[in-house]
């Protein structure tokens, strides 16, 4: 497990990436109900803050590695919903 600041890294990256494409999904298709494409952003936007308070919680030095690879595969989890919402789109 790398640090506790890449992680955060990492999960504003992916969230972003998401974010981004939802935004030019939504400028390649003008005429389209954009309705469902904000509900996704405001979707991964509070993925990224359940991710983070969650990361920030962890306050015990007991099974660090546990609590952290628990929230790696809710982040991998969560991210694949994510991917597989917008590109339904």
């Amino acid at each position: 497990m790398a640090s506790i600041k890449q992680l955060k890294k990492d999960i504003n990256n992916d969230i972003g990436a998401i974010i981004e494409d939802i935004y030019l999904w939504e400028l390649s298709n003008p005429g389209a109900d954009l309705s469902k494409s904000e509900k996704l952003i405001e979707e991964a936007i509070q993925v990224f803050d359940d991710l983070v308070e969650k990361i920030n919680s962890v306050a015990t030095k007991e099974n660090l590695k546990k609590q952290f690879k628990s929230i790696q595969e809710e982040r991998t989890k969560l991210i694949q919903g994510l991917l597989k919402k917008s590109a339904s789109l």
